[in-house]
């Protein structure tokens, strides 16, 4: 009875800690965290016990009331952006993609620019944005003011110069595109646009932010300011919840934008927990596993190439397809984007954990 849209695993999960998925088929070793979700891996305890402990209060407020908790985490992920600002929370990423368009085109008038290989979700507005086509062209037309660059700083300039830009939707390392990383010289010519033209730059970190690449947030590897940051997946600790981060301007006047749901309390609750953690020890973890990671999996041999910056990795491969399969065979499961394997472990993966999935990850290519 349901739609068809996805291909779920033949088995059935009967739980899931840390790394590890539970099965009837046995038990697997997940190398993706629920597509990035699950920062801190399957039922995290820190994470239950806070959950637990508001479902004890309650589950869902609506926006006439405040939890206190809406506060904290927003001043936290305002405190990680290092930047001063506001946030308006959503029940997704795509959803803060769609809060960031409203702000766009309330504030500005002109092109909003994506690149070729970007990703920004799947309603709407954020389809408008995402450049894959056999997930967009089915729904078109759709923003009529959107343009897709290829990711060159020549051709942004060129475009730059001859157009007025609203706003600039950027991902510093492509995820659904197999962990692609945009050039330095791409980004630094944005960021010089920016400044001159006072357009609207936001820094889509659903994926790439919140520890995942080591830093609080993608962006900060480069060097750019942001004017909106959207993040989600990781954020709800395992429920939904996204944000949108405004910084330095309020883009919405009291009823101009809202939500039934966000945020609600119980993700709030452990969405507080996951950032708690993102300490500059924590991060510094992440760098030095996710340079490991990236050794380990250079060695083995149907690796052709690897990179990505922290936990968030790509490998190149010359069937990937096979070797999600034989991956599956030893007990890891694998997840594939963009024709590449991408890796999305816990961010709390151990130096043994990673070394047992290379271990079965150790076989010949195809």
């Amino acid at each position: 009875m349901l739609c068809k849209v996805y291909t779920p695993y033949e088995f059935k999960v009967e739980k899931a800690r840390g790394i590890e998925i539970f099965t009837d088929k046995g038990v697997f070793l997940d190398t993706y965290s629920g597509i990035g979700v699950l920062a801190l891996g399957h039922s995290n305890p820190e994470v239950l016990t806070a959950m637990k402990k508001k479902l004890e209060r309650y589950t869902h407020l609506s926006n006439y009331f405040l939890d206190e908790d809406a506060e904290e985490v927003a001043a936290r992920l305002v405190g990680l952006s290092g930047q001063v600002g506001e946030v308006f929370f959503t029940n997704s990423g795509t959803e803060a993609t769609e809060a960031a368009l409203k702000a766009i085109k309330k504030l500005r008038k002109g092109k909003i620019v994506s690149f070729v290989g970007n990703f920004h979700g799947r309603t709407i507005g954020a389809l408008s944005l995402t450049y894959g086509k056999a997930i967009r062209e089915p729904f078109e037309p759709l923003l009529t003011e959107r343009v897709f660059l290829k990711p060159d700083p020549e051709k942004f300039t060129s475009f730059a110069r001859e157009n007025q830009i609203a706003g600039v939707f950027i991902e510093c390392i492509q995820g659904n595109s197999g962990v692609l990383p945009l050039s330095e010289e791409l980004l630094e010519t944005i960021s010089q646009y920016q400044r001159e033209q006072g357009f609207i730059l936001v820094a889509d970190e659903i994926q790439s932010g919140l520890g995942r690449t080591g830093k609080a947030f993608a962006y900060q590897h480069f060097g750019l300011k942001p004017d909106i940051i959207t993040v989600g997946k990781a954020l709800g600790g395992g429920l939904p919840l996204g944000a949108a981060l405004f910084s330095g301007f309020s883009p919405f006047k009291f009823g101009e934008h809202g939500s039934t749901f966000a945020p609600n309390p119980v993700a709030l609750a452990a969405g507080k927990i996951v950032l708690s953690k993102l300490d500059e020890n924590f991060l510094m973890q992440v760098q030095e596993k996710g340079k490991y990671f990236r050794e380990k999996l250079a060695e083995l041999p149907w690796v052709q190439s690897v990179n990505g910056y922290g936990l968030m990795i790509g490998v190149t491969t010359e069937n990937a397809s096979k070797v999600k399969a034989e991956a599956y065979n030893r007990g890891v499961l694998l997840n594939i984007a963009g024709g590449r394997i991408r890796f999305l472990p816990a961010l709390n993966i151990t130096i043994d954990e990673i070394d047992e999935i290379i271990s079965r990850l150790s076989f010949e290519g195809f």
